[in-house]
């Protein structure tokens, strides 16, 4: 797992993927309040990440916080639980928030996720499949289409998950490297993808970002009518269609 090359050096891709996910994928276990399973892959060009999104990240986290070693972790902004309990001034909210909003909507970045609602799939499916391998074979067949539209074919483009355990780990790399070998829609192998697990800990910019997206993303799908100003930044990061079309590009709703 995660090993670097054997042989020759691979060529790698001008694009690094950071994925993360809301909601749980477990069937027996469904929530009223958010039954959705939600990935989302963060497409991120290497030279805009390292020049432009993390310096204005760390640029951010010292001007808040006086260290960039606070990890952004949408559930704990929104529930204003430490490091952030200092957002339950309103004001102060706002300003973090319309501060944070704006490097998150001036991220060069192209979005592709996949939601899952949990009830419809038990109603629908006697045996329905894993929702994290559902979302999973849209979300590396979308992100495989992206990277050869963009002149990426035979170079290797990392999908960085974050660690979550030793046996969740061999079970989606498992399913990570079927999907891949099985090929997309069309029976193409995407071996241009490859997996990477990141620590829990670790400060990565991109895993940052992509948390923050997940959860909205799930919102905007089951509260379209409610008012949401990261919904409104999620539109225009999705992959599209040359149409202009979201849906089957950039976002999967299933069932």
């Amino acid at each position: 797992m995660n090993q670097p090359f054997a042989g020759a050096m691979p060529s790698f891709s001008d694009y690094v993927i950071y994925v993360d996910e809301s909601g749980d994928h477990d069937l027996n276990s469904v929530h009223d309040d958010f039954p959705l399973f939600v990935l989302a892959f963060c497409i991120f060009r290497k030279s805009q990440y390292v020049h432009e999104i993390v310096p204005a990240i760390q640029e951010f986290k010292f001007r808040w916080f006086g260290h960039d070693m606070v990890i952004l972790h949408e559930r704990e902004i929104r529930k204003q639980q430490a490091p952030f309990k200092f957002l339950q001034k309103k004001d102060v909210r706002q300003r973090f928030m319309d501060e944070l909003s704006a490097i998150v909507k001036d991220a060069d970045l192209t979005l592709i996720a996949s939601v899952i609602d949990k009830r419809k799939l038990k109603r629908r499916y006697a045996s329905p499949d894993n929702p994290y391998h559902i979302g999973l074979q849209f979300c590396m067949e979308r992100t495989h289409a992206f990277l050869m539209e963009h002149d990426q074919r035979g170079k290797v483009a990392h999908c960085m998950f974050e660690r979550r355990g030793a046996k969740e780990d061999r079970i989606l790399e498992l399913e990570f490297r079927r999907i891949k070998d099985r090929g997309n829609y069309n029976a193409i192998r995407m071996d241009e993808l490859e997996i990477c697990f990141v620590d829990k800990k670790a400060n990565s910019s991109g895993l940052q970002l992509a948390d923050l997206f997940a959860r909205p993303i799930g919102l905007s799908v089951l509260r379209p009518e409610q008012a949401n100003r990261t919904r409104e930044i999620i539109v225009e990061k999705y992959r599209r269609s040359p149409a202009g079309k979201t849906l089957g590009w950039g976002l999967k709703i299933f069932p």
